[in-house]
């Protein structure tokens, strides 16, 4: 049996796509898994975006198709990238959310795996917030919400700034948004993935 995996992000500025693309390499090690990676609608004007140097950032991931809430019906794990706004999910994934009540009325959910990853500015800018926060969504569709074990030892580092917790992965972004994802942020996005796409295969199979 093929399982199908989906990366569902939101990223303005390019750090949680950075993020997802590693979480589904790491899903991809796992013989028979499927990845397919989308992206939620923008909210933003194009003009607010061009402002700001978004949609110049943008470009490096405008390939990814842009994900409708039925899209999430045939997956068996669904993991979820978003940054972070005031210590929650961003306004982009909450509103794609706020779409699934019908998905969520006929629980056609209900048994997938669920996962979350984010992004802040700051080291202590919400991160553990977001993912728990977004954890209860997850919770009333009926996922089964999986994160990343102290099996995954990099989130224990202390010789770097680094995100990364029990939650999900993480990243952090920089005020000004100039750092990028590091090494041992990206691995533990992947270690993410490929946790994930294991308890699924287990599960469905």
């Amino acid at each position: 049996m093929s399982i199908k995996a989906k990366v569902v992000f939101y990223s303005m500025y390019g750090h949680i796509y950075k993020m997802a693309e590693a979480i589904a390499a790491g899903a991809r090690e796992v013989e028979g898994v499927e990845v397919v990676l989308l992206q939620v609608p923008e909210l933003v004007p194009d003009a607010a975006l061009e402002r700001t140097g978004a949609k110049a950032a943008r470009a490096a991931f405008e390939h990814i198709p842009v994900a409708t809430p039925n899209d999430l019906v045939d997956a068996h794990a669904l993991i979820f990238g978003t940054p972070t706004r005031f210590g929650n999910m961003a306004a982009q994934m909450r509103n794609f959310f706020d779409q699934t009540g019908g998905l969520w009325a006929k629980g056609a959910l209900i048994g997938k795996v669920g996962s979350v990853f984010a992004s802040t500015a700051t080291q202590h800018g919400g991160q553990e917030s977001t993912l728990l926060s977004t954890h209860i969504t997850l919770l009333h569709h009926g996922l089964v919400v999986v994160g990343v074990p102290y099996s995954e030892v990099r989130q224990n580092s202390m010789a770097e700034i680094t995100g990364g917790s029990p939650y999900g992965a993480t990243t952090i972004a920089g005020g000004d948004g100039s750092r990028q994802p590091s090494e041992n942020e990206l691995a533990i996005a992947r270690f993410q993935g490929k946790h994930v796409a294991t308890i699924a295969k287990k599960h469905f199979s």
